[in-house]
């Protein structure tokens, strides 16, 4: 009798631990992973082409060591200086001149500041989270390889490489 309530006592836990995860999970079911491949990159609001892919999209904060007072020997952990970035896109090489242009002003002295989005799509493309990035000016412009024995027929990539101030989760 004792071993039957032990077990019905036991159930009841595990009912009570189930119905408690299936409230935290998503409406709809499963929670899986975005997909990699499925974004979009908008500049000053604007769709900017079929990007190939995105690198760098990451934020770092320093780490600032200081040794109590007294006879501590304790070291203390405070957060310094947070550094964004830089994200390179990538793209295949099409008549529009328009990053070599941004680049090219900022040579030129013209620097034009703009802020950006990554957006990450879900499997059935929807938006399911958006990068923020803030204050983005180009720093690097480069094309990919020419190479006439390349039979592939694979296209030219051109890469744009730029400084960010600021990334948020929109």
């Amino acid at each position: 009798m004792k071993r039957s309530i032990l077990h019905g006592i036991a159930a009841a836990g595990v009912l009570v631990l189930l119905i408690a995860l299936a409230a935290r999970a998503p409406l709809g079911g499963r929670n899986d992973p975005l997909p990699s491949y499925r974004f979009r990159v908008e500049i000053e609001g604007v769709e900017a082409g079929q990007f190939a892919s995105v690198e760098g999209l990451s934020c770092e904060t320093e780490v600032i060591e200081y040794r109590e007072g007294g006879d501590s020997n304790m070291i203390r952990l405070l957060p310094g200086l947070t550094r964004c970035g830089p994200v390179t896109l990538s793209k295949g090489l099409t008549a529009d001149s328009v990053l070599w242009d941004w680049y090219n002003q900022m040579v030129q002295g013209d620097l034009q500041r703009r802020s950006m989005s990554i957006i990450v799509m879900d499997y059935k493309g929807n938006e399911a989270r958006r990068y923020n990035l803030f204050e983005c000016f180009p720093v690097s412009y480069k094309l990919g390889e020419f190479d006439a024995g390349n039979n592939d027929k694979m296209p030219l990539i051109e890469k744009i490489t730029l400084a960010v101030e600021r990334i948020e989760l929109g």
